[in-house]
């Protein structure tokens, strides 16, 4: 398992661009993770799955609320990942109002999640392999904060401490 002072592993997530511009088509569009965070403070949270009920609830909003406060204490994105796929991401960004704010990446086939070793076995639910609810504080690639989330908690991955961390 991933763990603080670690390097970020080199996958690639999608993100859905409503908008074509600066090398983005509209549709989804490949984010080369160790490209996307060389020199770059990403508050980065992961969780199970979109419009599930303490995700779409909790857990966004906080980011997308605390976003101004976390850009001005040195982050400079804030990265929602999910495994689910960029079409899903980009519905969910547009109902949960992210623009400019949270970037909604898909990690669509799990890739991220198993190379973190975060990863949620959620089949019995019928959800398949899922993405732990974690959050982490990212500088320059590497893992500088960490809080991983007991089995169905939601105390430490939230957007004031993952702040109280930029913060310090």
């Amino acid at each position: 398992m991933i763990k603080v002072g670690d390097t970020l592993p080199a996958t690639t997530l999608m993100e859905f661009s409503e908008v074509e511009g600066n090398g983005c088509s509209i549709g989804p569009n490949p984010v080369d993770v160790a490209k996307a965070t060389a020199g770059k403070t990403i508050a980065l949270f992961a969780l199970p799955g979109a419009f599930t009920p303490t995700c779409s609830a909790k857990h966004v909003p906080g980011y997308v609320e605390k976003a101004a406060e976390l850009k001005a204490a040195g982050v400079d994105e804030i990265w929602c990942v999910s495994v689910n796929d960029a079409f899903v991401m980009g519905a969910w960004a547009r109902d949960q109002k992210t623009n400019g704010k949270v970037r909604m990446l898909a990690d669509g086939s799990a890739d991220f999640a198993k190379a973190t070793g975060l990863t949620l076995d959620l089949t019995a639910k019928g959800m398949g392999l899922r993405s732990n609810r974690y959050s982490m504080l990212i500088k320059d690639g590497k893992v500088a904060a960490l809080n991983i989330e007991g089995p169905g908690k939601f105390e430490v991955s939230d957007a004031a401490t993952l702040l109280a961390q930029a913060k310090a």
